[in-house]
Parts: C-alpha cells; sequence; structure tokens
C-alpha cells in the first residue's frame, strides 16, 4: 500500500501516510487535492480517459486495486435494475443464467468490453421488465426499512440498559461511600472495641451487596434469541424403550476352550510373554489381554467337524 499513489501530482502514500486517494466510475484514481483543484466547478473530465466525471461521484478508495472499487460501484447499480429473485424464475436453471448473465455485464462495463451493446442489452431489459424491477425495489425497500427498525429498537435497547447499568453502578458507590463514612465515624465516636465495630461493618456491607444485586437485564438480540439463553433448553420428547442388556460374544472356535484372562500368570502362560511398559499400559496394552488373544488363535480350528 505504500507504495500507492496520486498519477497526477505524483505524491505517494510513503511520502504523506494520511494520503486519501479517491476513484470514480472510470476507475482511476486522484488524491483529494487533485479532485478539489480540478473539479472546482462540480464536473470534468478524468486525466487518464477523459470520461466526464462529476465532483459528487468521487468517493474515498478502499481497495489496494482501484478497477476493485469500479466493479463494486458498477455492481450496486446493475442489482438495482436486475433484481429479480428465485422465486421470479420457473426453475433454478433459468435463475442461474439471470445470475450469469448479470456477471457478464458487470465484467463489460467494469473492462470497458462491448459497452454500446451491454448498455442496449440493459436498456432493453429494464423496459421490458419495469413493473417487476419495481415491484421488486418497493419489497427491498420496505425489508431494509424492517430491518433498520429492528436495529434502531435494539440500538434503543442497549442505550437504555447502558444507562440503567450506569445508575446502579452509582447507586451501589454511593451505598458504599455512605457504609465507609459511617464506620469511620463510629470509630471515631464510639466506646465499643473495633473489632467488633468491624464486624457490624462487614454484616452490614454484605446485607447492601445483597440488597443490591438484582437480577440483569434481559439482553435481546435482532435475532430474538436472549443472551444466555440455551436452545437446548426446550424439552427433549422422551423415548420409551426396553433398557439396553449387555450379552457377551460368543465366538464359536471349534477347539479347547481358553482359559480365563484372569488366571493366566497363575497357570504359567505368562511366563515367556513380554512384560508391559508404562507406555503400553497407558495405551491399554497388558500382557494378559495379549496372551489371551493369541491362545485364541492358537486352540481355533483344533477340533476336526465332519461335513
Amino acid at each position: 500500500m505504500d507504495d500507492q499513489g496520486c498519477p497526477r501530482c505524483k505524491t505517494t502514500k510513503y511520502r504523506n501516510p494520511s494520503l486519501k486517494l479517491m476513484v470514480n466510475v472510470c476507475g482511476h484514481t486522484l488524491c483529494e487535492n487533485c479532485v478539489d483543484l480540478l473539479f472546482v466547478r462540480g464536473s470534468g473530465n478524468c486525466t487518464e480517459c477523459n470520461t466526464p466525471l462529476r465532483k459528487s461521484n468521487f468517493r474515498v478508495q478502499l481497495f489496494e486495486d482501484p478497477t476493485i472499487d469500479k466493479e463494486v460501484e458498477i455492481r450496486k447499480k446493475i442489482l438495482k435494475i436486475y433484481n429479480k429473485r428465485e422465486e421470479d424464475f420457473p426453475s433454478l436453471r433459468d435463475y442461474n443464467d439471470f445470475l450469469e448473465e448479470i456477471e457478464e455485464i458487470v465484467f463489460n462495463l467494469t473492462n470497458n468490453v462491448d459497452l454500446d451493446n451491454t448498455k442496449k442489452k440493459m436498456e432493453m431489459y429494464q423496459k421490458l421488465n419495469k413493473d417487476t424491477i419495481q415491484k421488486n425495489k418497493v419489497k427491498m425497500t420496505r425489508e431494509q426499512e424492517e430491518l433498520e427498525e429492528a436495529l434502531e429498537v435494539e440500538r434503543q435497547e442497549n442505550e437504555n440498559r447502558k444507562l440503567l447499568i450506569q445508575k446502579e453502578e452509582k447507586l451501589q458507590q454511593k451505598m458504599k461511600r455512605k457504609n465507609k463514612q459511617e464506620l469511620l465515624d463510629q470509630l471515631e465516636t464510639s466506646r465499643l472495641p473495633a473489632s467488633i465495630l468491624l464486624a457490624q461493618h462487614k454484616g452490614k456491607t454484605t446485607q447492601i451487596e445483597m440488597q443490591l444485586e438484582k437480577p440483569k437485564p434481559t439482553v435481546t438480540f435482532s435475532t430474538g434469541i436472549k443472551m444466555g439463553q440455551h436452545l437446548s433448553s426446550v424439552p427433549m420428547p422422551k423415548l420409551e424403550e426396553a433398557l439396553y442388556r449387555y450379552k457377551p460374544i460368543h465366538i464359536e472356535t471349534n477347539g479347547p476352550a481358553v482359559p480365563p484372562i484372569e488366571i493366566l500368570g497363575r497357570q504359567g502362560y505368562l511366563n515367556h510373554v513380554r512384560a508391559a511398559s508404562p507406555q503400553d499400559l497407558a495405551g491399554g496394552y497388558t500382557s494378559s489381554l495379549a496372551c489371551h488373544r493369541a491362545l485364541q488363535d492358537a486352540f481355533s480350528g483344533l477340533f476336526w467337524l465332519p461335513h
């Protein structure tokens, strides 16, 4: 961003960090001082492409590439005309074709490609879809107004809540100062031992804090969800099902019965099995388990079964 600068006066952001670059519909950049100088009468031509421009249409450049600012501004204008929604089309394919057409128009206008035919195409569309454009524009305006109204109500509630909290904090501070001053007065005038006065003061302070503890105002967001509300608090329907009963898995090995894992050590099976290290035990390995599985494999299939 440091090498960005005004193409006319050659001032860069490196030399002047407070430099404010402006961009218009043509996508070429000028600094704020050059805009004021060249467009003192309110209108003029771009120094790069000679496009007629108005000073009121200059805006602060937001992106490093001014072409992106140009595309954003063009897209806003196009979407005011091509404002159909998915429900206005008989199929999703038609809606996707409509979106693709919008992207093609934005690309052409941004990159100065086939401008005459693109503008004629837009004028024809606007003439053929005048009623639909106006209807959707009214609908979007109504939705925007409802959203702004909801945000304004939320902002006002937040402001009221902030004032209420500030008021409560001031009240708490006032009561604490008063209680502290009463303690100092008692220590100065009373004949009771200081330990008793301090104990009384502590009890009174606890009572004051309990009185000041009030339920906090509920914070409700614009979505209708309250702060701290758990969406899972809605009782789930209870499913009446039979309790699960574990049944040990029985595998027919066609061989002798394997000794229980608990007695393998006493019967000498573990004498030649590697002892488990602490790392092995942490991973769930035991010598008895490994030996038991090895015996299962060894005894399996030792009995001959006629077919």
